[in-house]
């Protein structure tokens, strides 16, 4: 057997009101603590006041939209006065994502491009990050499992990772009930991106035996699930997707994702076209694309194989059918395409390209050529 690591979070809590033990746990992260949350806190209201919010030592941060370089510029101003000892994570995965960048970069002397992929300089951290607990209260982006966080920069037109294997959370609660009557267009589109990464990482060239142990069983219950919050509100499907979203982080920390996420990243630095949503259109035709260019008989065929059977017996129809059946159904739940997200066709040659370079695409399990990626932009439009 090949030899592989594995990447989680310090400690992780799942299940129905695990929430409520968080202010007893970050007491042991310092009493000066820095708290991200989403832009309805109302929902959130008896949480954050059983955390302390409004006493001395608790500050807080709203991130009203996905992650941004001058929201990230603003927000650690903020934070960087507040000196806190902790930064806690209370939301979906932008509020994640940011909180997690905060974390990474209070400490540091640098500013956000010294560290950031691709348009920065890329530099590791140099100072240690501060503690970093997340909270996610909705299921898709896994981001409480991971070292990166996502950061869009409108001038580049592109979305890029802090990353640091420092970052990881040192304690991740996922308590389900979090999610509990989240509207259905945020649980279809963060619904298919959890399934998504729990694709991706299963058929990835970097995928090891604890990440097939942790995706291959979590891709048919993520789909099952997504299919009873289709019919109306559903606790256990709820804690199941959580399951699933939590599977994809670990997965996705520890063997990668693929053209998909090398495609939505590119998208995401365009338009302000939901993650989840982006990933759900495109996941289908890099299916097809993928199996399209796996030669016969290849490890990749038969992890594709998999997946395709996998879907076929959820959603019916033929295995050989499945990314046409998935598309399908994710059209007929309500799922948009690009196009009508904001994505111009006009941008499908640039964002081709540009995702062939893309540091997720390289966990792709087939080298797809320009002319497949720009293929599978069509279809998804």
């Amino acid at each position: 057997m090949t030899p592989f690591a594995i990447t989680s979070p310090g400690r992780i809590l799942f299940g129905r009101g695990e929430a409520g033990k968080a202010p007893a746990l970050l007491r042991g992260f310092g009493p000066r603590g820095l708290i991200v949350h989403g832009a309805n806190p109302a929902r959130l209201a008896g949480l954050l006041a059983d955390l302390g919010v409004g006493q001395d030592g608790i500050a807080t941060i709203t991130c009203a939209a996905e992650p941004s370089l001058p929201m990230l510029e603003t927000a650690l101003v903020q934070a960087r006065a507040h000196k806190p000892d902790w930064v806690l994570g209370l939301g979906g995965g932008s509020v994640l994502d940011i909180a997690k960048a905060l974390a990474g970069l209070i400490p540091a002397k640098a500013g956000p491009m010294d560290h950031l992929e691709v348009v920065g300089r890329g530099l590791p951290l140099t100072e240690v990050p501060l503690p970093f607990i997340a909270i996610p209260t909705t299921a898709g982006t896994g981001a409480e499992a991971t070292k990166n966080a996502v950061i869009g920069l409108p001038d580049h037109g592109r979305k890029v990772s802090l990353r640091d294997d420092r970052m990881l959370a040192r304690l991740a609660i996922v308590d389900p009930a979090l999610t509990d009557g989240t509207p259905w267009a945020v649980t279809l589109a963060s619904g298919l991106d959890a399934v998504t990464q729990v694709i991706e990482p299963f058929v990835s060239v970097k995928a090891t035996p604890y990440t097939d142990a942790i995706s291959a069983p979590a891709i048919g219950v993520g789909l099952m699930a997504l299919q009873r919050l289709r019919q109306g509100e559903d606790k256990g499907a709820r804690d199941t997707l959580a399951w699933v979203s939590l599977s994809g982080g670990l997965a996705l920390a520890n063997a990668g994702l693929g053209a998909v996420h090398g495609l939505a990243g590119v998208i995401g630095g365009l338009c302000p076209a939901p993650h989840g949503a982006v990933c759900g259109a495109l996941l289908a035709p890099i299916l097809r694309a993928n199996r399209d260019h796996a030669a016969a008989g290849s490890e990749a065929a038969r992890r594709l194989d998999v997946v395709f059977a996998t879907i076929a017996n959820h959603l019916g129809g033929a295995a050989k059918d499945a990314p046409d059946t998935l598309a399908h159904w994710a059209e007929a739940a309500g799922l948009p395409g690009l196009t009508a997200m904001g994505f111009a066709p006009d941008w499908q040659e640039k964002t081709a390209e540009a995702a062939l370079g893309a540091s997720s695409t390289k966990g792709n399990p087939v080298v797809l050529p320009h002319a497949a990626l720009l293929d599978a932009l069509r279809r998804a439009a």
